[in-house]
């Protein structure tokens, strides 16, 4: 399996949207809507993460993995790759290749899936966010 900068991979944009078309609404935090292909790739030239990438098997895109300005990791696979181990491997490769003393994992309260996957790695609970709009 290999991390590939979602900046160097043409079929990025692609993938990345396919990702956020395939996200159910417990799994979201930030987004409200699907955004417009346009902002999708306004988003993605914004570079808005300190590492962004691609994660590839064997060829073949599987899911995508970022790490932000303040270490929060995002990791999201297709479904058609989930329970295969995939999220697992990335957060590992992830984790050695920008070592740091602290990692976080921002997740919506209703993901127990995502909860459970992160507390597997000895991520801690430490906070809910509030909102009101």
């Amino acid at each position: 399996m290999k991390l590939l900068s979602v900046h160097n991979e043409p079929e990025a944009p692609e993938l990345l949207y396919r990702l956020l078309q395939e996200r159910a609404p417990a799994t979201n935090i930030s987004h409200r809507e699907m955004p417009s292909w346009e902002a999708h790739t306004h988003f993605i030239q914004s570079r808005p993460y300190k590492a962004w990438y691609v994660i590839q098997r064997d060829g073949s895109p599987v899911g995508s993995i970022y790490l932000s300005k303040i270490n929060e990791i995002g990791v999201f696979i297709l479904i058609k790759h989930q329970g295969q181990g995939f999220g697992k491997l990335a957060i590992q490769m992830l984790m050695k290749k920008h070592p740091g003393e602290r990692f976080l994992a921002n997740i919506n309260p209703n993901n127990s899936r995502s909860i459970k996957f992160f507390k597997s790695f000895g991520f801690k609970h430490i906070q809910n966010t509030y909102e009101k709009r």
